[in-house]
């Protein structure tokens, strides 16, 4: 990157790190079942809300016992379950379009990330019914208060449940953009291990690196803070502990319960620190060719963190000691090395390849412009690369 365009991100993101101790961050609620919903609902005097999910779940009945819980509790529920993996801004406004017409008063996005941005999506579209999807758009556009979302997550890596930020596909471009406001903070999570049993073990070992994908990311970059690097630090030890278990057997409760405390705990760190370029190219794959997040983010982290070379060492020693796979004595450039060998044998082991398929060479050109534009200047990357350099990585991961 050139140094007026380095400069001038540094300068953008020193900003936002000078600012953060007044920013309106906040923690959901806890809540220990999606049977504790409709009670709470009741409590803030709401009568109707809107849920979000998707028609795979639903179909499987994991939504079934809320929804009788909010009919014996008299709470009306208006369903929405067409929510694709990656939701475009067509499918909130049919979800919203559904809010209105039910007279909803709160959202409830139960699923995996997907449902939960599209749900957080519709409450900014409820509180700001004269903007559109596109108005709301990018960094810090609204301030005021959201209908209640509930956020009842079912798989344990996108973190969705405690962050500010959605990411939704503009249908007519094909790009994934997002969505960041300190309202999108979820007023409630409800961090249930039953909820995420039935996830098959390939998506429980995606959805888990991408949870750590968020903590790493979080803790390598420029505007951690002692708690955010806490988080990031605690959510990596679980991760390396808790999800092979949790891939092997769906069943463990324990390590279904540890993985969703791992992702939401990386979820506020990366909320207030940030990530890097493993996601600014991960979010491209996804509007260009629909890749899952997950999956996307898998097989690119390790090619990210050896890019960003020295940068890095330090914090990813850090990592290593944390987890347990390196000792205090080791030089940094060994640590942080045995670190990303051990993401990369975790993926192996769990079935998770290291190229990635549709990637079209005559595309990588757009690609890596908007991941770029994505990722410069809001995210404080421990090294700056611009669009050419990120170009490097669709090569590295397409298994062309």
């Amino acid at each position: 990157m050139n140094p007026i365009q380095a400069a001038y991100c540094r300068a953008f993101q020193q900003g936002f790190r000078i600012m953060y101790p007044h920013f309106p961050y906040r923690e959901p609620e806890e809540l220990r079942s999606d049977a504790d919903i409709p009670a709470k609902l009741k409590e803030l005097g709401i009568s109707s809300a809107l849920l979000v999910t998707n028609e795979s779940l639903r179909g499987l009945g994991v939504t079934a016992a809320l929804e009788r819980a909010m009919e014996h509790a008299g709470v009306r529920c208006a369903v929405y379950d067409k929510t694709p993996p990656n939701p475009s801004i067509d499918h909130v406004e049919e979800a919203y379009a559904l809010y209105r017409g039910a007279a909803c008063g709160a959202v409830i996005g139960f699923g995996g990330g997907s449902c939960i941005d599209c749900a957080k999506t519709v409450a900014a579209r409820a509180a700001y019914p004269k903007r559109s999807v596109r108005q709301l758009a990018g960094n810090l556009k609204f301030w005021g208060k959201l209908p209640p979302v509930f956020a009842v997550p079912t798989t344990a890596g996108t973190g969705s449940e405690a962050t500010l930020a959605a990411v939704l596909v503009d249908g007519e471009t094909r790009r994934k953009f997002t969505i960041n406001a300190f309202p999108l903070i979820p007023r409630y999570a409800v961090l249930d291990a039953q909820n995420t049993v039935g996830l098959p073990p390939f998506y429980t070992a995606t959805t888990g690196i991408d949870a750590l994908t968020h903590a790493v990311e979080a803790y390598i970059g420029q505007s951690t803070t002692r708690e955010t690097r806490a988080w990031s630090i605690e959510a990596a030890k679980l991760i390396f502990e808790y999800l092979p278990r949790a891939y092997k057997d769906g069943g463990d409760l324990e390590a279904r319960q540890a993985m969703l405390h791992a992702s939401y705990l990386a979820g506020m760190s990366f909320t207030r620190s940030y990530v890097g370029y493993c996601h600014a190219v991960a979010h491209s794959l996804g509007g260009r060719y629909d890749t899952p997040h997950g999956l996307a983010n898998s097989v690119l982290l390790p090619y990210v963190l050896r890019a960003y070379g020295k940068s890095v060492y330090r914090r990813l020693k850090e990592l290593a000691v944390a987890v347990g796979i390196a000792g205090e004595n080791l030089p940094e450039a060994f640590a942080a090395e045995r670190f990303i060998r051990a993401i990369e044998d975790m993926n192996r082991e769990m079935g998770i390849p290291d190229k990635l398929s549709g990637i079209r060479p005559e595309d990588v050109e757009s690609l890596s412009r908007f991941a770029d534009r994505e990722g410069n200047p809001l995210y404080p990357v421990p090294r700056l690369m611009d669009r050419r350099e990120l170009q490097r990585f669709y090569a590295m991961v397409s298994d062309r």
